[in-house]
């Protein structure tokens, strides 16, 4: 006898949020479709909606669990560290992260690109203001330096995107190294 272990309603909305992820970051949230999010989680349709209601809030959903993650990201780097040695933790693991999952970046692009929408727009605004708040908190930095941390974490998501796994060109070369080195 096979016995199918049934999935809480969290491990499928964990499911339903993956799959999404994955076709958003794709496609963003006008060319991916809940049916295509559906068949990626192994599950109808209208579960999605169930669960989600509209396209809109399962794409809200993954936008701001991306921000969470990164900010969990950002905590487990500084944690037991202050000051300038919390930014230059922050710094690395997120440049882990761009490197590691490109996923995850396509999909933070196709939120920054999705903010026409009021509703996306605020949630990208929370999501981006909690991080900074972290980055305030934990490093006691002046607003400049902050300003200059998150303008150079820009600027890699731009070089992570425009390089796409190949190999970097000499300009883009040129502009990390320059942003590495510069403490700001």
């Amino acid at each position: 006898m096979v016995v199918i272990e049934r999935k809480t309603k969290e491990e499928r909305r964990e499911e339903i949020l993956d799959a999404a992820l994955i076709e958003f970051a794709d496609k963003g949230i006008h060319g991916a479709s809940t049916e295509d999010v559906a068949k990626r989680a192994g599950i109808s349709q209208p579960y999605v909606f169930r669960l989600f209601g509209t396209k809109r809030e399962l794409f809200k959903a993954v936008e701001a669990r991306c921000f969470r993650q990164t900010l969990e990201i950002f905590q487990r780097a500084a944690e037991g560290k202050r000051g300038e040695e919390a930014l230059e933790a922050i710094g690395k693991a997120y440049e882990e992260l761009l490197s590691g999952d490109s996923v995850h970046l396509r999909a933070q692009m196709q939120a920054y690109a999705a903010c026409g929408d009021p509703e996306i727009r605020t949630v990208v605004r929370n999501g981006y203001g909690d991080l900074v708040a972290y980055v305030e908190r934990v490093s006691g930095v002046d607003k400049e330096r902050v300003a200059s941390f998150f303008a150079k974490g820009m600027l890699m998501n731009v070089l992570a995107s425009t390089q796409g796994g190949d190999a970097p060109e000499p300009w883009a070369m040129r502009l990390l190294e320059g942003a590495r080195g510069d403490q700001g």
